[in-house]
């Protein structure tokens, strides 16, 4: 089922006209609807099966027929998808989770110890802030939040015991944006690892491991799987030594994505590319409506020329991506008000399906973080710009601005 491609990867080809070998450089678009799914060698079907068992049959004692003994370790659905995020990634190994959260938890577990310290931005997501102030801290990891953006500020916060360097960019929900490049140097001269949560951006804006990340971090229930139908997440890493560590204890651990749901977002995956260029149109138009309007005090996306990340994000993103956020001019109870209002913005939590979403982050996605130093501002609006027809997203704003 493996296909032999991804950026860092070459097949050879032969031309009518120049019998030498050529490397070929597949693009992203040929790689997500390529990488790890080779027509299926018994039926031919083009779409990778779903091998929905649990366990496999062996020849004799210990001789697996082929290569497969039981689905929590390894099951050919999921490596197709964890093939194929590696190569979307530029990494060289992928690895495929029950969730986002599983992911991280897994990663935290294998990466670091009690007593080690971990630096997580200071307006982190809310889940993710819950897994370290409320989990891997009662087993004694460390951790600190920080101003990201400003690489002075990490260098402050370094500890000899930091282990980890744990970005988001843009971040969840205010959209700030991380020069990986620069934390990447700030870690490795520190002897940490950089983590980053594409999340946001997906491997189609950005690709944190070219920037000199250790690992990128997904949520593939967001714009990976696309379409707001399964939940998943995901590890992809370019040192081959750290994937094997990460694989033992994704099989030690045991929250691997079932083969299904890595069906599903094997699925997603196919027209990641193709959306995300409509996300990124709609949220543009959204921006312009929202800088103009008289019930907005302030937009958040990395687009805006004034944006404080602006310049750092045109530089490793190739997009500015489809999350938007801005502040209501009335206050908590407006930011309220228009959430409740939408029509064609679903009001709930999640992101990056096809489908538009409005959300409250400081009573729903971030309502963890309350009292704490990464509390949201209560006048904040999220919106996860969708793929509908652009005109009627505006539409719909302006009556719950009204």
């Amino acid at each position: 089922m493996a296909r032999n491609v991804g950026p860092a990867r070459t097949s050879s080809r032969k031309t009518a006209t120049d019998r030498s070998v050529r490397p070929v450089v597949y693009g992203f678009e040929t790689l997500a609807i390529h990488a790890g799914q080779d027509p299926d060698p018994r039926t031919g079907a083009v779409v990778p099966p779903i091998y929905q068992t649990s366990t496999f049959a062996q020849d004799a004692v210990g001789s697996p027929r082929s290569g497969y003994e039981y689905a929590r370790t390894a099951n050919p659905t999921r490596d197709a998808l964890q093939e194929c995020l590696a190569a979307l990634e530029g990494g060289r190994r992928g690895l495929a989770f029950a969730s986002g959260l599983a992911a991280e938890d897994t990663l935290l577990r294998a990466v670091a110890k009690p007593g080690d310290h971990v630096l997580i931005p200071n307006d982190a997501y809310g889940g993710t802030y819950r897994l370290f102030s409320k989990v891997t801290q009662r087993w004694g990891l460390e951790w600190t939040a920080v101003n990201l953006s400003n690489v002075d500020a990490v260098r402050a916060a370094l500890r000899p015991q930091t282990t980890v360097i744990w970005v988001e960019t843009p971040t969840n929900p205010l959209l700030n944006v991380v020069d990986i490049g620069a934390i990447a140097g700030v870690a490795h001269d520190h002897g940490a690892l950089l983590v980053v949560d594409n999340t946001f951006a997906s491997p189609y804006l950005q690709q944190p491991l070219a920037h000199g990340a250790d690992v990128v971090v997904h949520s593939t229930t967001k714009y990976v799987g696309g379409h707001s139908d399964v939940v998943g997440g995901a590890l992809i890493v370019r040192d081959e030594e750290l994937g094997e560590k990460l694989a033992f204890h994704q099989n030690a651990m045991g929250a691997v994505a079932g083969p299904f749901d890595a069906w599903l977002t094997l699925r997603g995956v196919r027209t990641l590319g193709v959306r995300m260029d409509r996300h990124c149109d709609n949220a543009e138009r959204i921006v312009e409506f929202l800088t103009r309007h008289p019930k907005v005090s302030k937009v958040f996306y990395p687009g805006l020329p004034d944006h404080p990340g602006h310049e750092t994000a045109a530089k490793q993103m190739r997009r500015f991506g489809g999350m938007v956020s801005f502040r209501a001019a009335g206050g908590p109870e407006a930011a309220i008000e228009i959430c409740n209002r939408a029509r064609l913005f679903t009001l709930g939590e999640s992101l990056g399906g096809v489908e538009s979403l409005i959300e409250h982050p400081a009573r729903m996605t971030h309502a963890s973080a309350a009292g704490s130093p990464l509390e949201v501002p209560a006048d904040l609006v999220r919106l996860s710009v969708g793929i509908e027809t652009i005109d009627d997203l505006v539409a719909d704003l302006e009556q719950a601005l009204r």
